[in-house]
Parts: C-alpha cells; sequence; structure tokens
C-alpha cells in the first residue's frame, strides 16, 4: 500500500523506527506544553492521501505513556480516506507534572488498516446468539466467575 505525505513545513519528520514496526513515528511540528490533566491538539505538520478501503489508526507511544502519563484519547483516533487535512493527534496529560512537547519529539504513531465497508441493512429483528444483550461485565471479571 502506498500513502502519499504531504509535509506543510520541511523540517517536518514522519517515520518509521525500525523495520517491520507497525506504526509510523508522528512528531510534534510545534513546541506545546500539556498540563497534569489538560488536553491539547498537537499538530504533526502532515497530511496524508489514505487509499479508500483502508485507514489510519492514531495511537499512543507506549514510553509516553509508561513514563510519563501521555497518551491518545481517542484511541485508536481514526483518519479516513477521504480526509486530506492536517494530522492532529489530541493528547491527554495524566501524569503529575507538565509535560513539553517539543518540536520534532515523538507523540504518538499511525498505523495503517485495511477495513470492511459495511452495507447497513434494517431489519426487525436480531438473531440470538448465547450472549444475548449481555454486556458491560456479564461475562464476569474473574477467572472463575
Amino acid at each position: 500500500m502506498k500513502v502519499q505525505v504531504k509535509k506543510l513545513n520541511p523540517e517536518v519528520k514522519l517515520e518509521l523506527a525500525h523495520k517491520g514496526d507497525a506504526g509510523i513515528d508522528l512528531y510534534a511540528a510545534e513546541t506545546i506544553e500539556i498540563l497534569p490533566g489538560e488536553i491539547k491538539l498537537v499538530k504533526t505538520g502532515i497530511k496524508v492521501a489514505i487509499p479508500e478501503g483502508f485507514e489510519g489508526q492514531v495511537r499512543p507511544k507506549s514510553g509516553l505513556a509508561l513514563n510519563k502519563g501521555i497518551t491518545v484519547l481517542n484511541t485508536p483516533g481514526t483518519i479516513d480516506s477521504g480526509y486530506r487535512g492536517e494530522i492532529g493527534v489530541i493528547i491527554i496529560n495524566h501524569g503529575k507534572k507538565k509535560f513539553t512537547a517539543e518540536k520534532k519529539t515523538k507523540i504518538a504513531q499511525l498505523v495503517f488498516n485495511k477495513i470492511e465497508l459495511a452495507e447497513i441493512e434494517f431489519v426487525e429483528e436480531l438473531d440470538d446468539t448465547s450472549r444475548g444483550e449481555g454486556g458491560f461485565g456479564s461475562t464476569g471479571l474473574k477467572l472463575n466467575d
């Protein structure tokens, strides 16, 4: 799959850290401070053209989550194939200290996935399953529940 990328300025970075990695690192295009409990949109300085039948998923960086309490708020954030605007990452600081994302700092990763396009059919009744309408913990929380 080929994805076209437009840089909004020549300093912008986008790279695969290691051959075989699922996620492409996204970098902050600006320096931004995020206080504990605060939510900010961090611009990446790139636009992408994702082929139809695919999506881009914006996901957190595990190192930022573990070491700083920084994560992507709507993870995974979906980038639809028809979107051509700048990619922004919605970051929340769950940590106890101010986090500064310096320009060119890794802030998230972008993973591409093939998707099935749904054909919606309205019906009067749905088929029954062993689970039925059970949800929100109905299967228990412990191994022997």
